[in-house]
């Protein structure tokens, strides 16, 4: 009977810890996207202020990373 019960209970834990693994599997998931969205916007930022800076030293040039068209100009 003490076996069948503490069966019971790692059973029930198991279950619980499978659950929580795939909801952080879902989150995880959703933040990676999210990661790589933030990422493609940089890159593209990147680029822009590279390009708008061909002319110019660049070395003396920051970057703009405001540079958006997502982003509302008058804030």
């Amino acid at each position: 009977m003490v076996m069948e019960r503490l069966n019971s209970n790692l059973y029930l834990q198991n279950c619980y810890i499978m659950k929580e693994n795939e909801r952080l599997r879902k989150k995880a998931q959703v933040l990676n996207q999210e990661n790589q969205a933030l990422l493609s916007e940089l890159k593209q930022k990147l680029s822009k202020a590279n390009n708008n800076s061909k002319g110019k030293n660049s070395a003396n040039t920051i970057p703009d990373l405001n540079l958006s068209s997502t982003s509302n100009p008058n804030p």
